[in-house]
């Protein structure tokens, strides 16, 4: 079962679980690899609705989240990747995916994009 809970300040390997009290058994909420994502459901119908999508730091590679510019994609958004290089996604042939491929870590890219969008 995953229980998603709201958390201010560093979570180390010794942090004590709120729910369990158990250490260690805490992570971010992040896809790893061989796991979905939650709330699919929700995922696809905002895909299909929104206006600008934005692939920060992937590979590309782990399906469905890999998909997830074709979907939105095709539904008319424009399509941007921030990432450190081209993922799979650009890497491979496939530019038409991504309108734009803005290449740097995250902490400055995405920044930089989100100044320029204002």
């Amino acid at each position: 079962m995953v229980a998603v809970l709201e958390r201010q300040g560093p979570v180390g390997v010794d942090t004590e679980c709120p729910c369990c009290g158990q250490r260690g058994s805490l992570r971010p909420r992040v896809v790893w690899f061989g796991e979905l994502p939650l709330e699919l459901d929700r995922i696809y119908p905002a895909l299909e609705a929104c206006d600008l999508f934005m692939a920060i730091g992937t590979s590309g590679h782990v399906y469905p989240a890999a998909g997830f510019v074709q979907v939105a994609r095709a539904a008319g958004a424009h399509c941007v990747e921030l990432n450190l290089e081209p993922s799979a996604a650009v890497a491979g042939g496939s530019t038409a995916l991504f309108h734009e491929c803005r290449l740097g870590p995250a902490t400055e890219t995405v920044p930089a994009y989100l100044d320029a969008l204002a």
